[in-house]
């Protein structure tokens, strides 16, 4: 048996229902739903029943709650014993993270936390793959999205405001001419394509980037616009923006781990220090320009 789904079925067993060991879990109710029947499946055998008074459990039920109770205290058991060895703040320490923030914004703060801990050998791996965090490939994931996998934990950090960004002179001249930008064709991420087929579908493309920062670089030649997170677009003296941000465009900003790694001291301190430096940063990521920078949209 699976224990990640016996817990899940003891979660139930405790709390009496499925939204009950879904809060205990901090997860969705549908994720216990899921696990529960993959280990009555598994068992071939029913282990809670609903009944007007509530969920209940069958005979089979019981004995699996006291066999899961038993498999619960040897489970901590062995998390106590390996505490100690990952209470030290040294080791590997792979990340993953988007590389338009790792090579940018994210850099400095990597960069303190590698100068504060010397002793944690610290790997930035660039990809917006959530399957490699789930898989062990990384032990913490820095990624952009509104849906992050349930079987990992983490915290939402904030919101990552987009909108469009054209070079300065480019926008001038078709202000100008009172004509229309021509747009760039992105295929870096699914966001970004979206939302250009979504604005500008009536015309083609003459040029086509893969990647945001290539598509920073092609703005910044005045190829067109494009949409951009404002911690890039705003960053950049060549660039201005040609609408303000759209909210459906907002993203949150995730910090995920995988739960086996929930007391490992050097991945913990690891989420809390870019927890705090990315906090610094809000005003940045959420697209909040201030009162002297607001001539930085390009006027109808």
């Amino acid at each position: 048996m699976n224990w990640d789904d016996m817990r899940f079925f003891l979660a139930v067993a405790r709390t009496g229902s499925i939204s009950g060991g879904a809060k205990q879990l901090e997860v969705q109710h549908s994720t216990v739903s899921r696990r529960l029947r993959a280990l009555e499946e598994t068992l071939g055998t029913r282990l809670i029943e609903r009944k007007k008074t509530g969920y209940e459990l069958t005979p089979a039920g019981e004995h699996i709650k006291q066999s899961a109770i038993r498999v619960e205290r040897e489970m901590l058991g062995v998390d106590e014993a390996l505490l100690g060895k990952d209470a030290a703040l040294a080791g590997p320490l792979h990340v993953s993270a988007l590389n338009n923030m790792a090579s940018s914004i994210l850099m400095p703060m990597f960069a303190r936390f590698s100068e504060k801990h010397p002793q944690v050998e610290v790997h930035i791996n660039v990809s917006n793959v959530d399957a490699s965090l789930a898989q062990r490939e990384a032990d913490v994931a820095i990624r952009l999205t509104n849906a992050p996998i349930d079987t990992l934990i983490g915290k939402r950090m904030l919101t990552v405001a987009s909108t469009i960004y054209g070079n300065r002179d480019y926008l001038n001249n078709i202000k100008q001419q009172a004509g229309e930008p021509k747009w760039i064709g992105v295929n870096c991420c699914l966001f970004h394509k979206t939302w250009t087929k979504q604005t500008c579908s009536h015309q083609s493309h003459n040029f086509y980037s893969n990647d945001t920062l290539l598509t920073l670089g092609a703005i910044r030649e005045g190829l067109g616009v494009s949409y951009l997170p404002c911690f890039m677009g705003d960053s950049d003296p060549l660039l201005q923006r040609y609408s303000e941000p759209d909210p459906q465009h907002d993203l949150g900003l995730w910090i995920l781990l995988h739960s086996d790694l929930k007391r490992t001291a050097r991945v913990l301190s690891f989420r809390d220090h870019m927890i705090r430096s990315i906090q610094e940063k809000r005003d940045l990521f959420e697209g909040k320009l201030a009162d002297e920078e607001s001539g930085r949209v390009l006027e109808a």
